[in-house]
Parts: C-alpha cells; sequence; structure tokens
C-alpha cells in the first residue's frame, strides 16, 4: 500500500539533498514498516543485550561517580503524537536548565546559535565524562530499553523534545513514525544543520524506509561512533 503526503520537497535518493524540488511525496507504508521493522528492532536489541549491558553499567558507574544517578529520563514526542520518556546516561550537570539560560542570557551568540540549531557547540551543562559519552554516542545506549518498549525504533527521526514542535515543520510527517536511536540526520550533518532542516532529512527517511535502507543506516552509523563526530 502506498500513501501519499503533501509536502514540499521530496527526496529521490538516500538523502535530502536529491531531487528535493517537488510538491508531494509517496510514503510507502506496507509490510516492512508496520510489521518486520518492529521484529527486526526486537530480534537486534535482544542480540546485542550480552555485550550491551555491562558498557551501559560500566559507564553507569563512571558517570555515578560525582554522586548523582548516572540516568536521565526525558520527555519525547513519539508516534503518533504520544510523550515517552526517553532514557539516556547522565551528561550533564545539575540544574542544567538554569545553567543553560544564564548561559544564554549572557552570551548572545550562543543565543542564536540555540534558536537556530536547538543544539550549542559548546555547551556549559555538559560534564567532563560526558563530553566522552557524547562524542562516541555511548549516552545513548539506554535507549535500546526505550526500543524494546516500542517507544522508538533502532533508525528513524531523532527523538523530539516537548516544546519543540513549534520549530518543526512537518509534524504529521514526523509523529507517523518511531523515533530513531540513529537515523538519517544523525549520520550526516547533524552538527551543522538547522533545527527545521531535520524535517528533510526524515521526509527522505519515510519515502526511502526499507530494509535495505535501514542495514545502510547502521552501518553508516558504526562510522560516526569511531569517527566520534556527536555533541
Amino acid at each position: 500500500m502506498t500513501v501519499r503526503f503533501e509536502s514540499t520537497f521530496v527526496s529521490k535518493g538516500i538523502g535530502p539533498d536529491k531531487g528535493l524540488v517537488v510538491r508531494s511525496f509517496e510514503g510507502r507504508v506496507g509490510f516492512y514498516q508496520h510489521f518486520f521493522k518492529r521484529v527486526f528492532d526486537v530480534l537486534l536489541v535482544g542480540l546485542s543485550l550480552p555485550i550491551v549491558v555491562p558498557l551501559i553499567a560500566l559507564f553507569a558507574l563512571a558517570v555515578a561517580l560525582d554522586g548523582r544517578k548516572p540516568f536521565y529520563r526525558q520527555s519525547r514526542i513519539g508516534k503518533d503524537g504520544r510523550i515517552f520518556f526517553m532514557m539516556k546516561l547522565r551528561t550533564m550537570v545539575p540544574d542544567a536548565d538554569a545553567t543553560l539560560e544564564a548561559y544564554l542570557a549572557s552570551n548572545p551568540d550562543a543565543r542564536l546559535e540555540w534558536d537556530i540549531k536547538q543544539k550549542l557547540t559548546h555547551d556549559p551543562r555538559i560534564t567532563r565524562i560526558g563530553h566522552a559519552l557524547r562524542k562516541s554516542s555511548m549516552d545513548e545506549l539506554p535507549q535500546l530499553w526505550n526500543v524494546l518498549k516500542g517507544d522508538m525504533s533502532l533508525v528513524g527521526p531523532r527523538p523530539m523534545m516537548t516544546g519543540q514542535d513549534q520549530l518543526y515543520p512537518r509534524m504529521d510527517m514526523y509523529t507517523r513514525m518511531r523515533p530513531g536511536i540513529t537515523g538519517l540526520w544523525q549520520v550526516s550533518d547533524r552538527n551543522h544543520c538547522t533545527f527545521a532542516d531535520r524535517a528533510k532529512f526524515d521526509l527522505s527517511y519515510l519515502d526511502e524506509m526499507s530494509f535495505k535502507t535501514d542495514i545502510h543506516l547502521l552501518m553508516r552509523t558504526v562510522g560516526v561512533v569511531f569517527r566520534a563526530t556527536g555533541c
């Protein structure tokens, strides 16, 4: 079955820069998206647990050395607009929100960067161990629990924080998919594009979603982890 969604750009390949000029695109809705993608997620996570669980435990012990809880939960927008709590290894200082606001209030350039990207190149909230975990993307490992629960998929659009939906131009498209631990945006120029530009990557992924595409993106994710391009 094929469903057509209205849009202002379309991808004819894996990436947002391949033919993004059409007013509509066809999102392929079929067996893989509605059944096998979920089976694939659960199977792959299950196979990875003997390796991943000891790693998470080791990193959690390192994070907890400052006397604080090693895990962090944050509300995110999921499939069909449902709010869920995404798990991460804690990489920030206590009172991170207050630290961020104080920093942005005293740094106009950082405020502009935050307003455009919803990320900072130099983030004062990040701890020393947090920098290492983010660079290697190891702070994302606890999200495998979210995949098992069905909140997320291994591959999909990056989970959006509540309140960021006003900055995203195509929420109707985003909420058709489970958010992913990795995805097209995560393995591309994630540290350089604007927050709104993420919609182009997500539209491209929705149009190209398949078992082959997910395997390709998972393989590219391994390269991203080894290059330590996270932030």
